[in-house]
């Protein structure tokens, strides 16, 4: 069977299969389409293969010609058919691992993808889990699941586990140029995953396990989120005595050798630093081990949003104005600078908080014109991105996006809270938070 697939993958002839078409898929989609291989998109989002199939991009980072040209190479298959994973031979797994309500691992759409494609595999296949999860999802979450197929795992399919490294709307580093971790359940379906990955990513790093693979992707997630903690800890410290946290770090930064800047903020954005640590305190519980370096990290990043909604009734109550009633504009609904990625964004924690204390906020985005419909703050779905221009209280910035360096803020005449450093003379009427 493993050799076989190897000659199928060195002949073009296998086809890969990717689910869920987002920041993650839809990218590592594209690398293979653009290296010569079949690709099957499959999406439960049917706006996202009807785009997708006529060349339109729905992520701001990857161009729409870049997905005309995979599309029109006829390499390229987008569909809500989930049947179509018979024609796959590797089906790579690409979809969101959220957390509860109650912080604990929500593994549903990885056991959704599953119990949808078991009934189509077949003998030959290769399955790759590239969701972030905890040590052993692959084997004790997945493997079952698919093996209601019929099919058991090593004898008739290969499964294995590659984390994903997206960061999107980066420049020095793609899917492509990104080394990547992979894990597998036996040798040989090693071996067939990282001979796959190698034909679009620049290097392959192999383990021993799809455990050790899983745990690789907490630990460089769970690093960054423990520093930023650190970061803002000190933020709040340094500013009690006066001292500018962010000169602080740039004087820091000057030493060549142990140390690495991180930079504090409203709180964390994205789909991985506020989620991932929390997996891997979930998955220790088991083993009775009590992660508390995570969970101290996870409570200073949780309580930044809360810091920063202090520090605007702060300056507020300097001009004589209450929270409540005052007319707040936050500059910044992404969750990181030039991207129109929201998901998580401490932005959503900020208007919650200022509207449940009595304010009226407005945002201000030119990547996200209008919040589009989620899980967790469906209740925003629909609002749009307003000017900036005069007439508000109070101007909260909490995103550094490229397009607000080219405003005057000194002309709006309103007191600004910038939590990222933004603004950086900017006089009398600006404040850091």
């Amino acid at each position: 069977m493993k050799n076989e697939f190897l000659k199928k993958i060195d002949a073009k002839e296998a086809v890969v299969g990717i689910v869920g078409l987002g920041y993650v898929g839809l990218p590592l989609m594209l690398c293979f389409a653009e290296k010569g291989f079949h690709v099957v998109g499959l999406d439960v989002d049917s706006r996202k293969t009807t785009d997708l199939m006529n060349g339109k991009s729905y992520i701001k980072h990857i161009p729409a010609e870049r997905i005309r040209k995979a599309v029109d190479s006829g390499l390229v298959k987008a569909t809500v058919d989930y049947s179509e994973a018979k024609s796959c031979d590797a089906i790579l797994i690409c979809v969101p691992t959220p957390l509860s309500k109650n912080r604990e691992p929500d593994l549903s759409y990885i056991v959704a993808t599953c119990e949808a494609i078991a009934p189509h595999l077949r003998k030959g296949q290769l399955i790759v889990l590239e969701s972030t999860t905890y040590p052993g999802t692959t084997e004790e979450v997945m493997v079952p699941l698919l093996e209601k197929s019929g099919l058991k795992t090593d004898r008739d399919i290969y499964v294995g586990f590659s984390p994903e490294r997206e960061d999107p709307n980066r420049t020095d580093f793609s899917t492509a140029s990104i080394p990547k971790v992979v894990g597998a359940t036996s040798p040989d379906g090693l071996a067939v995953a990282k001979h796959l990955y190698e034909q679009v990513i620049v290097k392959m790093i192999p383990v021993s396990s799809p455990s050790v693979a899983e745990a690789t992707k907490l630990m460089e997630n769970i690093f960054r989120s423990v520093n930023i903690a650190l970061v803002n800890e000190l933020k709040v410290t340094f500013m009690k005595m006066g001292i500018d946290i962010w000169e602080v770090i740039e004087a820091a930064k000057t030493k060549p050798f142990g140390y690495m800047p991180f930079y504090p903020g409203p709180g964390l954005g994205g789909h991985c630093i506020p989620i991932d640590p929390f997996y891997l305190t979930w998955k220790a519980r088991e083993y009775d081990v009590t992660t508390k370096f995570i969970e101290l990290a996870g409570e200073i990043n949780t309580a930044m949003p809360d810091f920063v909604v202090s520090r605007v009734m702060e300056v507020l109550n300097m001009f004589g104005k209450p929270l409540k009633g005052s007319k707040i504009l936050l500059m910044g609904l992404a969750y990181k600078s030039n991207v129109d990625d929201d998901r998580e964004s401490p932005s959503y924690h900020l208007i919650e908080k200022l509207e449940g204390k009595g304010a009226t906020v407005s945002y201000h985005d030119p990547h996200v014109p209008e919040i589009r419909p989620s899980r967790e703050y469906a209740k925003y779905a629909g609002r749009t991105s307003v000017p900036v221009e005069t007439g508000y209280d109070l101007i909260l910035i909490s995103t550094a996006h490229d397009a607000f360096q080219g405003i005057d803020w000194a002309s709006l005449k309103t007191p600004i809270v910038d939590t990222r450093n933004l603004i950086r003379d900017g006089g009398e009427l600006v404040f850091k938070a």
